[in-house]
């Protein structure tokens, strides 16, 4: 008898435990509700390597520089050419045949508040050849606005706009921006007006793009179109760490990569366009090279960072100092010249009238040259 009764007890303990596992399984607010009722508390706590990311809100950054952001409306006349003109048997019977009427161009565009006194940075493609150009602010005044300096080789321009107590952004710096950063990128695009994107940080200089001759560009995913050149790329602090210049595009949209030009190259050319009206560089009248594999074979150089230079301008200051073709630079003024976008940039920032150091190899042996820095040329055209 007593046998039959623990067999009985131990059926009906696996059918509750079997019961209360399916409950548990399928409808755990049950077992919740009747915990309730008893006044327990059932906490699951998750396994911290599993948890959820937290994903904090940029609004506080956005908010803090969409009133610095305004819209760029440009407008140019232009004359539509009369293809017959290039007949030279047309001219000569119709002699009357004009050029054709003028016509009004208009253009959009972004731009950033960063004095204000109504200073607005921009780029320069966005303003370039305009006669008329008017900002919109975030909150709806409409300023005209006219043309401080450009600077065509960074593709940046400063506009002084008819205003006092703007709001002006705050700079960031590229020293703490890294490859995976939260960004916004801020502008007008297609002309609906302000517009805020988010992506990330996507690269850090960027070269060899053939955009501009002056190029060390951030690449980002934040969406950016049409509209949006000259805005800001912002930080997840709202600070301005680039100006939106260029995207790549197979069909004129956006496809998740934008570059903008770094507050490194952009303020130092917008406090000597504010200062000075335009932008001076440094001149050496050198033509470097890419010192690749190949070309280290050839020469027989072994295990060496630098640029090659191919071509020296006659009577510039590097002839005048005795660089010669096929030296190699590896510094100048300690600074390492890893390439060849950065020993232009770095000549670019040297002083005219500066005596630079350069540590050059010749020969497979090294040595030092002083330089005395000319002043860049214009570009042409």
């Amino acid at each position: 008898m007593l046998r039959r009764f623990w067999l009985l007890f131990a059926q009906v303990a696996t059918v509750c435990v079997a019961a209360l596992f399916v409950i548990a399984t399928l409808r755990p607010d049950i077992l919740a509700r009747v915990a309730g009722k008893n006044n327990v508390v059932l906490v699951q706590e998750m396994v911290p390597s599993l948890a959820a990311p937290k994903i904090e809100s940029l609004a506080d950054a956005a908010r803090k520089a969409m009133p610095s952001v305004v819209n760029v409306y440009t407008s140019k006349e232009v004359r539509q050419r009369n293809p017959l003109l290039d007949d030279p048997l047309l001219r000569r019977f119709f002699p009357g045949l004009s050029e054709g009427e003028p016509r009004r161009a208009t253009s959009l565009g972004s731009g950033v508040i960063v004095g204000s006194e109504g200073y607005v940075l921009t780029n320069n493609h966005v303003i370039e050849g305009a006669d008329d150009i008017q900002l919109v602010l975030a909150d709806g005044r409409r300023l005209r606005a006219t043309v401080r300096g450009s600077d065509p080789e960074s593709d940046l321009a400063v506009l002084k706009a008819d205003g006092k107590d703007l709001p002006a952004i705050t700079f960031g710096k590229l020293d703490n921006v890294q490859v995976g950063d939260a960004v916004l990128a801020l502008g007008n695009p297609f002309g609906f007006g302000n517009t805020v994107t988010h992506g990330i940080v996507s690269a850090l200089g960027r070269n060899h793009l053939g955009i501009n001759r002056f190029e060390d560009f951030i690449q980002t995913d934040a969406p950016v179109n049409l509209g949006n050149s000259g805005g800001a790329l912002v930080d997840s602090g709202g600070n301005l760490i680039g100006v939106n210049s260029a995207i790549y595009s197979q069909n004129g949209g956006s496809q998740g990569i934008g570059f903008a030009i770094p507050v490194s190259i952009a303020r130092p050319v917008l406090e000597q366009i504010i200062r000075d009206g335009e932008v001076t560089r440094g001149w050496l009248g050198v033509e470097p090279q890419e010192l690749t594999p190949e070309i280290a074979v050839a020469f027989a150089l072994k295990d060496v960072d630098g640029v090659l230079i191919r071509g020296i301008l006659k009577n510039g200051p590097a002839d005048r100092a005795g660089l010669q073709v096929r030296d190699v630079v590896l510094e100048i003024d300690g600074r390492p010249t890893r390439d060849g976008p950065a020993l232009l940039q770095q000549i670019a920032a040297l002083t005219p009238g500066h005596q630079a150091m350069l540590k050059v190899l010749r020969d497979s042996k090294p040595f030092e040259l002083a330089v005395i820095v000319g002043k860049r040329p214009k570009p042409a055209g």
